[in-house]
């Protein structure tokens, strides 16, 4: 079995890489620069790929006798020369057109929870956009939608690491927010599954357990044996100084990814069976954290 990867540099697709290297699967592992490439692990059954969506042979070649393609490409935070158009919807079109033209059984797209074609947020609406595409591709489509992941690398795992060696967090709204954190090789072992028996459709996968951002903070200084300060920033005050920030920088946070950021995770019905994995309980995925504590 052979599967392509996009993003394949990024903390979910460094994972991935290493689950489906122990299960015998040979991985096309797609990157966009030779930084990049130097980044990804060395082994026999991994192959990787510099990539880039403006040239299709560059997928073809990516895509070259794989069955399945994997797409986690995409971005939250906009940058001066990266919009949501080109990053999530116009690249992951470049790709359900290479799975196509390739004969691929399957593609495997990663999306967040509350991706909608009609949201007003545009980041959530561009995650929305390209869940049709994928969907709609001619391989199978699997879209699976994600919470916030924690693991060795991922974006959630790092602001927790930061406000605990820190000793204090300044949370947006209090953290009030609910949260449903997924631990990151719950998602591999997911990926892998989909890969494996592809069934086309939109799943949401979050993790066992709901918990609101503050109490996952306090949890999570608790586990490591690190005291720790919280405050409150109002979110309104938040989205004013990202308003103003990105403006100055041309790209950064924005108010659009404040409000993402601070948005409630929910789930209609958790896929963990229909993909045919189990989820690992919150208090272990926090406890995996002590391996990558800051010093």
């Amino acid at each position: 079995m052979r599967i392509a990867v996009t993003g394949a540099n990024s903390s979910v697709g460094l994972r991935l890489l290493e689950q489906a290297a122990n299960a015998g699967i040979a991985v096309n592992a797609g990157v966009r620069s030779e930084r990049a490439l130097r980044s990804l692990p060395a082994h026999d059954l991994i192959s990787p790929r510099i990539i880039s969506y403006q040239e299709p042979d560059s997928l073809d070649a990516l895509l070259d006798e794989c069955g399945s393609v994997v797409h986690l490409a995409g971005i939250l935070i906009p940058g001066k020369h990266t919009s949501y158009r080109e990053a999530n919807v116009d690249a992951t079109a470049s790709v359900a057109d290479a799975a196509r033209r390739c004969g691929l059984q399957s593609l495997v797209f990663i999306s967040v929870l509350g991706a909608s074609p009609g949201s007003a947020n545009p980041y959530f609406r561009s995650k929305g956009e390209a869940e049709e595409i994928a969907g709609g591709s001619a391989p199978a489509g699997v879209v699976i939608r994600t919470p916030i992941l924690l693991g060795p690398g991922s974006a959630g795992s790092a602001a927790l690491l930061a406000s605990v060696k820190r000793g204090k967090a300044s949370l947006l709204g209090g953290g009030k927010y609910v949260l449903q954190p997924l631990d990151v090789d719950d998602l591999c072992a997911a990926i892998i599954a989909a890969c494996r028996r592809p069934e086309a459709g939109t799943y949401e996968l979050a993790g066992p357990e709901r918990i609101a951002y503050r109490d996952l903070v306090r949890q999570t200084a608790e586990l490591l044996g690190r005291p720790i300060r919280l405050r409150s920033v109002p979110v309104w005050l938040a989205r004013l100084g990202a308003a103003a920030g990105s403006r100055l920088r041309g790209g950064g946070i924005t108010p659009a990814v404040i409000d993402v950021i601070t948005a409630d995770e929910e789930v209609k019905t958790n896929a963990d069976a229909a993909l045919g994995i189990e989820l690992t309980p919150l208090r272990e995925t926090l406890a995996k954290l002590q391996e990558i504590q800051p010093s």
